[in-house]
This record gives structure tokens, C-alpha cells and sequence, in this order.
């Protein structure tokens, strides 16, 4: 499951060569009969184009069909989509969390031009050229849509005249005690700041100091290793300050310290140690200054996979979690967060407490890396999935637009989500607003700023000993 995001991406970028090389073969025949001075042009021509239109990172085909299935008593009926409204052929079941299974397909306009699904107040958006099966979330509008009065309109896409409903029915398990496993400072954020914000019992796990990738720090005359070790102490702080804008006291928030990337190789040598592969430290004691308890690995502070298990161990007996919120192992190919899940299920095999429930989130993706699609503010469809994965159920709860501001605030105060893109990417923006109407929210450049702030969050839910 890891290596798979790498093969699609070896592939793409393969293709996009191939592409790219006939192209310059193209331009030089033109410029060899035809005039060279249209180079130029071309040249800018084609870059304007590719920026436009080539750019995202799309790593299947938009015909292929989504593959989901959900637990086998689930209430489902068929729904009619004629005259422009969501018609029921029966009473809507009870269940917070509606998912319309529906068949899309791509007008002419909708290969040059995102096409949308216009759901009542709300908009999702899919890939340009779609055909075939979708699902749409309907979460939120369960009153209009019990009236069958739901107005449904496809732009750049058309609609089938009937689709599939699905109702899920789940507790609120904001009112259980949650345990929020976050890879890096901003996950927890990124995928369940909504939750956690009006949870009445909330731990936070942060596993990483999320110190790599820190290139951008040694503009203030820091070497590598320097500019790792400073992000590193701004990340563990973000992890442990941010979640308080989320009503999360800091007694409440725990940092691991562990080293980003290094998680997967701990569990598989539980008995090795594991430094920074980018500031070199060693002793992850330094990052853990603020945790509100002691924990086992504060006796050396080593980075082995013994005292990860031993950690979360102690959490879980400490706490006694009824819901562990972690990343999707099928769908989320980070291979801290497909370790951290496998961390904390290993862990709650030796531990004194297991938890009823995981809430499992994908804050990315193996092959579609503008998921979820669309401007902020829209609804979340459910993302591609091409594979077998288990029948889960799911649980999507509705942010106001208070607390999506709030969540777009605790992301602004991420020191990884700040900053200004490359002009290379401003530019790519600015051509795909005038061409291709995208839009992006005027509280942050980073992508997560568009991805994250929704109307719904998305959870698989899955009993924690299937």
C-alpha cells in the first residue's frame, strides 16, 4: 500500500515526459517549415496550456468508476433526480450522514472546465472529462431532502435520472472521550478540528516534531541541521498551543517528539534507535517539555519502536479512549500516518484498555492530490477509491461557517501552512483563475487552506478489533 503512491507518480511523470517530448518535436517540425518565429509564441502557448490544464496531479483515468461499499444494513433506496430536485420514493431513514451514489458524466465544457454538482446551498466538484460512478454527501440537508425539495443541478456535467441514497446513522462521538492521533503538528487540525473543538472529553496525540522539509529556516544563517531543530521546536509548540484556539487546554495535548519519516522503520526494529535524518538529534526528551504527564520513553528519551508502543500504551490505559481518531491505512499513503495507525493498534493489543471505535481520516491521498475538490466552504464528496477497501461506515458532521473560520485561523497559526508559495505556483494560480474559474480562500496560500476548510468532515468509522 506505501510503495503505491510512488509507482503512480513514476508513471505520471513517465507519461508527461513522453508528452512533453513530443511536443518539442512537434515545434521544431513547425519550425523548420512553417516560420521559426512562431516558437516563441508556441512555446508560451503551450506552458499556458499545460499550467491551465495539465498541471494537477490526477493519477487515474476520470472514467474510472469510485469502488465503495458500506456495511451490508445500511439503508439505501433509489432517489429521482428529475425535474432539478431529489425525489425520494420513500420515507428518508434516520441517520445524520447522507451519501448519494450517482452515475456523472462530463459535458464539452466539463473537460476544459472543473464540473460541478450544485446540491441546495452546497457545491462539490470532480475531475475534469468524469464518467462514471461518484458519491455525492448530502450531509446537513436532511430536512430539505426529507421533503424531497433538495434542488440538484449539474454544471459542465450531466445528471441520470435516478441515483442510489444511503443514510448512516452514528452517535454524536464528540460526547465520548476521543484520542486524537496526529502524525505532525496540523494534522489533527486538518481532519478534525470540527470534532475535537466540541468534544466534551479530547486528548491529542501529536507523534513527530515534524522537523524535515525545513529548508525555508536557514534564510536566518542556519545550516541544515540548525534550520531542522528550529522547525522542529516550532512544530512540537504548534502541536501542543494551536488546539487551546479549539477550546483543547494544553493539559490536554501530548508531543511525542519522534522524528518525521522514521516511524515505519521503529515498528519494524522495535529494539533500534532512530535519529533525525535532518537536524541529527537523537534524544527526543527536548520536544517533550510541556507534556502534562510523564511517559515511559522520558527515562532515555530514545527514538526506538519500544518506546513509541510503550508511549501510547500508557496513553491509553491514562486516558481510557472510548474513540481513537487516526489516518485511513487504505487510503492515506503518508508513511508516518500509515505508522502511527499501526502504532496505536499494536499498541492497544498490549495495553490494559482497548477503544470501541476508530474515526479514521486521508488528509492525503495516493492519487488525486487536489482532493477534496472544489473552492472552500463546499461539501466533501467521498474521494477516489479504486480498490478493495473494507465495508466501513461513515460519519460526516457539518461546520458552520463560525467554525470553519475558526478552523482556517488554527491552520493560519500552523508554522507549516504559512508562508508564500513560489512565484512558479502564484502564477499557476492566477492563469487557472482566469481560464478555468478555480478560486482559492483569502485566508492562506496553502493548498490546505482550500482542501481543509469545509462545510462536513469525513470520518470512516470502524470498530477498533476488526
Amino acid at each position: 500500500m506505501l510503495s503505491r503512491k510512488p509507482q503512480l507518480l513514476s508513471r505520471y511523470r513517465r507519461q508527461k515526459r513522453y508528452l512533453l517530448l513530443s511536443a518539442a518535436l512537434l515545434l521544431v517540425v513547425l519550425g523548420v517549415f512553417l516560420a521559426w518565429w512562431l516558437l516563441p509564441g508556441l512555446l508560451l502557448l503551450g506552458w499556458i496550456t499545460h499550467e491551465a490544464w495539465l498541471a494537477d496531479h490526477l493519477f487515474y483515468s476520470p472514467h474510472d468508476d469510485y469502488q465503495y461499499r458500506f456495511p451490508p444494513d445500511t439503508p439505501r433506496q433509489q432517489v429521482s433526480l428529475r425535474d432539478g430536485r431529489v425525489q425520494l420514493s420513500e420515507p428518508l431513514a434516520a441517520g445524520e450522514t447522507l451519501i448519494l451514489e450517482i452515475e456523472l458524466r462530463s459535458s464539452g465544457l466539463g473537460y476544459w472546465l472543473d464540473p460541478q454538482v450544485l446540491l441546495g446551498d452546497d457545491r462539490q466538484d470532480f475531475e475534469r472529462g468524469v464518467s462514471g460512478r461518484r458519491y455525492l454527501n448530502v450531509s446537513g440537508q436532511a430536512d430539505v431532502l426529507a421533503r424531497s425539495e433538495l434542488l440538484i443541478q449539474g454544471r459542465h456535467c450531466r445528471l441520470p435520472a435516478t441515483a442510489t441514497l444511503y443514510t448512516l446513522h452514528n452517535p454524536d462521538y464528540a460526547q465520548r472521550r476521543i484520542m486524537v492521533l496526529a502524525p505532525h503538528a496540523d494534522d489533527a487540525e486538518l481532519a478534525a478540528f470540527g470534532l475535537y473543538s466540541r468534544a466534551s472529553a479530547v486528548l491529542i496525540v501529536t507523534l513527530t516534531q515534524g522537523e524535515i522539509e525545513a529548508e525555508a529556516y536557514q534564510r536566518y544563517d542556519l545550516d541544515a541541521a540548525q534550520a531542522a531543530r528550529l522547525k522542529g521546536r516550532l512544530r512540537s509548540w504548534d502541536s501542543i498551543a494551536v488546539p487551546l484556539w479549539g477550546n483543547v487546554p494544553q493539559k490536554r495535548c501530548v508531543q511525542l517528539g519522534y522524528y518525521c519519516l522514521q516511524l515505519s522503520a521503529m515498528l519494524e526494529d522495535a529494539a533500534e534507535t532512530f535519529a533525525s535524518r535532518a537536524s541529527g538529534e537523537s534524544d527526543i526528551r527536548s520536544a517533550r517539555c510541556h507534556n502534562p504527564l510523564p511517559l515511559p520513553a522520558d527515562a532515555d528519551g530514545q527514538p526506538s519502536g519500544k518506546n513509541l508502543l510503550g508511549d501510547l500504551v500508557a496513553l491509553l490505559e491514562h486516558f481510557r479512549p472510548e474513540i481513537v481518531v487516526t489516518p485511513h491505512p487504505q487510503l492515506d499513503p503518508h508513511p508516518d500516518h500509515y505508522a502511527t495507525t499501526l502504532a496505536i493498534d499494536l499498541a492497544a493489543k498490549l495495553a490494559n484498555w482497548q477503544p470501541e471505535i476508530a474515526l479514521l481520516y486521508a488528509n492525503h491521498l495516493h492519487d488525486n492530490d487536489r482532493w477534496p475538490m472544489g473552492p472552500a466552504g463546499c461539501g466533501i464528496a467521498l474521494p477516489p477509491a479504486f480498490t478493495s477497501l473494507p465495508a466501513d461506515a461513515l460519519w460526516s458532521p457539518t461546520l458552520s461557517e463560525a467554525v470553519q473560520l475558526d478552523k482556517a485561523m488554527a491552520l493560519a497559526m500552523q508554522h507549516d501552512l504559512q508562508g508564500r508559495l513560489p512565484i512558479k505556483k502564484r502564477l499557476r494560480r492566477r492563469i487557472q483563475q482566469v481560464l478555468t474559474g478555480r478560486s482559492w480562500p483569502p485566508t492562506g496560500e496553502n493548498e490546505f487552506f482550500r482542501k481543509a476548510v469545509r462545510r462536513h468532515e469525513l470520518f470512516w468509522v470502524r470498530r477498533f478489533d476488526a
